[in-house]
This record gives C-alpha cells, structure tokens and sequence, in this order.
C-alpha cells in the first residue's frame, strides 16, 4: 500500500480535522464512493467525512478551494483519496482495505475490518439511489458481497483472540480486497454514466 495511505497518519488526519470517522470506515467509505462516482467521488467522500465536524463549512471549502496549506489534515486526506483512486482504476496489485496491522490482538484487526466494512457498505447506499444502482446491489456478485460484510461486521462483536482467528482474518481481509476490486469492476458502466451526469450538471 502507498505510503500516503496510512493507518496511523488517517487516523491522525481525522482527529486532527475534528472527524468522528475511525480510518477503517473513511476508507471503506471513500473505495464505495469512488466505485460509483470515480474522482469525483473524492470530493463527495470529504464532505462526508467534513458534516460533523464543529467547523463543517469552513473544513469543505478550504478542501474545494485553494484554502488549504501543505501540511493540513484535509490536504492529506485528499493525497489519500487520489492515491487510493489510482489503486483501484488502475488495477493495482497493492490495494488492501486500511486497517489496524497489530495482529498480537486479532480482536482489534476484526474490529478495524468491521468499520471498514460499515464505512464501505455506507458508501453504497447514500446518497440518490436510482433503479440502475439499485438493481445492481440486488444482483450477484454485488449481493452476496454485502451479505458477506454485513456478517463481518456483526461477527467483530463475538470475537476472541487466538491463532486460528488470526488466520481466518488473513483470508477475510484477502477475500474484501478482491470483492472490494469486484465492486468496482461491476459498477464501471454505472460510474461512468454518473461522471457523465456530474459533468452535464444533472447529478448532485
């Protein structure tokens, strides 16, 4: 994964940006919205992350505009956005959902996937729903996805911490990498009709 797109700086970022966003869930986020937007989905993900802060407003325009200076938490979680956008159009083998990596406690590795899947699956539903979309989260591969990390996040709860979870958690994260890469292989035709919408002003 790109050095830019770090746990431990995103989780820094966030706080430093008064986001109540954990990492994992503004990753999950961001890799949903830009399934179904593209880079224009950056945009959308940082007002996300920006609404609850006591500062909202100013933090999405000092994102949007040239307020920003070298340095800022904002500025950083674009860097991250674009970096992780860059992994997924172009297909690289280096992406993987942002996670705590402390696997001396799988609880807590289980825990990170579970936001991270909340954040993602989030993604997916807000915003307009048309009927293509729609559709599109009803049929398979797309379905049987969200069934899967719907159970990743409420199986978090009843963890343990022992060697054969570690295990299984390896093949889990390994399973959302790819299904996550399938998404937005699946949502191509839907993501470009949305860029073309975006572009001719008709989608907000």
């Amino acid at each position: 994964m790109s050095r830019v797109i770090d746990y431990d700086l995103m989780e820094t970022e966030l706080s430093a940006s008064g986001s109540s966003w954990t990492a994992p869930q503004a990753h999950g986020l961001l890799c949903s919205r830009l399934s179904l937007l593209g880079r224009a989905g950056i945009d959308d993900w940082l007002v996300f992350l920006m609404n609850d802060t006591p500062s909202a407003g100013a933090e999405t325009d000092s994102v949007m505009g040239a307020a920003t200076r070298p340095g800022d938490a904002a500025l950083y979680l674009h860097e991250a956005a674009l970096a992780t956008h860059r992994q997924l159009s172009e297909r690289q083998s280096e992406f993987e959902p942002l996670l705590s990596r402390d696997f001396e406690s799988s609880l807590d590795v289980a825990t990170s996937l579970a936001q991270w899947c909340e954040g993602f699956l989030h993604g997916l539903v807000s915003g307009p729903t048309p009927d293509e979309l729609r559709s599109k989260l009803a049929a398979e591969p797309i379905s049987d996805i969200i069934k899967d990390m719907l159970e990743m996040t409420r199986a978090a709860a009843e963890g343990d911490d022992d060697e054969e979870d570690e295990a299984a958690l390896v093949e889990i994260i390994e399973y959302v990498r790819v299904a996550t890469q399938l998404v937005y292989e699946e949502l191509a035709d839907l993501r470009n009709k949305n860029t073309d919408d975006i572009a001719s002003g008709t989608l907000h």
